[in-house]
């Protein structure tokens, strides 16, 4: 009886460590998420409303605003916002995401169960053993190069656990596995060099090609993976000499117990879950590349990527499983495990709902974008990072910002003097790195969820390496307008 409760008791540990959602981080990011939903209802009592004409592809037209009264939203409506949202224009990316999310922790929770993650890490550690911060290095170009050439950075998170299971193997932890793939892809997106739902897009309305300026966004990613690299490295360097420095190491150590990579003789049962979950990996990367190769695929990556991933996770499952029902209850539970998450995607788009439903979305960009009008070089493009970086809190999409102030932008610094180029550099870093520091950006939740990592010991992790990033990017920026670029 002492042996059943002691399995029992390690079995409970493991579900916590790999499957659901830490508690506390949850209630954690709720409160935070509730704060922003009800501070933006309070400024639809101080703000009026107002609008601008748009065209048919949702474009601003110049010149078209009208500014109306101002108007509370009522409490209910604030309060229903989370359910609402479901129901609104963003409705299917969001029942996509949440799908999405879904489909892909019940996979891993299958890859975990079946000893899938053990072999396979077992195997990749005992062969990169002498060359782990190399491999940490090249892991991280990799997702850089995803996020800034193809524009990847949501699809990636599909590969975020078994990155993070492979660098605890490492001996690092979990937060070395955030950075090197969530992190790294997000950076690799604002460090754009022909990214297609930034630099492509702006490109494109500005009536430039998206080689236009791309010497400096090339010395712009260099400089900033060298700058990650470093930053991780001497991560790995503190916890390797006392490893409880670590954020996450109590929560790691349980991880790491079921994992259970201590060597052992292999099976042939091994072998053959080794080459069914590899071909399976495979796949789904053969998938990302024809997404991040083929354009007119790349707006559909959400679905493309569920259906691959429930699809290959369950003829998988099949063909590892000696019962059939046991690969429908393992991604069962693992996808119930990450409901919560469901419910923070939620809150997250309900701020942009009430901006847009009290009207008062296109008066604060009215106004910051009079704010441009007659000033300097300098003081314009600080001004319009700015712009962009208070809608990052609000609308998380990249080409929905675009589409929303870059038909009044361009011409304001066109008549400046400001070129394309550097409007889309500006673009390109407002847009990414907060991906990753706000609570309002879904991927940053699901991936902190996934993960097991409180919210707030992410921001103490990574808030210095944050502010040293922006203070670069400032002088960046004014090194560019300098130079004329």
């Amino acid at each position: 009886m002492i042996q059943t409760s002691n399995e029992e008791l390690k079995e409970k540990e493991r579900e916590e460590a790999f499957s659901h959602i830490n508690k506390r981080a949850f209630f954690v990011v709720v409160s935070l998420l509730v704060s922003v939903i009800v501070f933006s209802g309070f400024l639809t009592y101080i703000v009026p409303q107002g609008r601008y004409l748009r065209d048919e592809s949702g474009m601003l037209l110049d010149g078209t605003y009208t500014q109306g009264t101002t108007k509370g939203m009522s409490f209910w409506k604030i309060l229903s916002a989370p359910v609402r949202v479901f129901a609104s224009d963003d409705a299917l990316t969001l029942i996509m995401i949440s799908v999405f999310l879904l489909v892909m922790s019940g996979v891993f929770n299958l890859l975990d169960k079946t000893g899938g993650m053990r072999i396979i890490i077992g195997k990749t550690v005992r062969t990169f053993s002498h060359k782990k911060k190399a491999v940490v290095c090249i892991i991280t170009l990799v997702f850089m190069m995803f996020g800034s050439f193809f524009g990847m950075f949501e699809e990636l998170v599909t590969l975020l656990p078994l990155i993070i299971v492979f660098m605890l193997s490492m001996g690092f932890d979990s937060l070395t596995g955030l950075g090197v793939c969530m992190m790294a892809a997000c950076f690799g997106f604002s460090s754009a060099i022909t990214n297609p739902f930034s630099v492509g897009l702006v490109a494109d309305l500005a009536g430039t090609h998206v080689f236009d300026g791309a010497w400096l966004r090339v010395v712009f990613f260099i400089i900033v993976y060298a700058a990650v690299c470093a930053f991780l490295l001497l991560h790995i360097r503190k916890i390797t000499k006392d490893p409880t420095r670590s954020l996450t190491y109590e929560n790691d150590q349980k991880k790491l117990l079921s994992l259970d990579l201590s060597v052992r003789e292999t099976t042939p049962r091994d072998e053959r879950v080794f080459k069914i979950f590899i071909s399976f990996f495979i796949v789904q990367l053969t998938v990302l590349f024809l997404i991040a190769s083929i354009r007119s695929i790349s707006g559909l990556a959400i679905p493309i990527l569920s259906v691959s991933f429930l699809l290959g996770g369950v003829i998988a499952g099949l063909c590892v499983c000696e019962k059939k029902t046991d690969v429908f209850k393992h991604m069962g539970k693992g996808a119930a495990a990450m409901l919560p998450a469901i419910v923070m995607i939620a809150l997250a788009s309900s701020v942009k709902l009430i901006m847009e439903e009290s009207g008062i979305l296109d008066t604060i960009m009215h106004g910051v974008i009079r704010a441009l009008q007659g000033k300097n070089k300098f003081l314009c493009i600080i001004l319009i990072y700015f712009l962009i970086l208070f809608l990052q809190i609000f609308i998380g999409s990249s080409s929905a910002k675009i589409m929303l102030i870059m038909p009044i932008v361009l011409p304001i610094a066109t008549s400046l003097g400001l070129s394309p180029t550097i409007i889309i550099l500006t673009y390109c870093i407002a847009d990414g790195f907060t991906d990753v520091i706000l609570p309002t950006n879904p991927v940053l939740i699901i991936g902190l969820s996934m993960a097991n990592v409180p919210y707030g010991k992410w921001v103490k992790w990574t808030w210095k390496f944050q502010i040293l990033l922006f203070a670069f990017t400032v002088l960046l920026l004014m090194f560019a307008v300098q130079i004329g670029y």
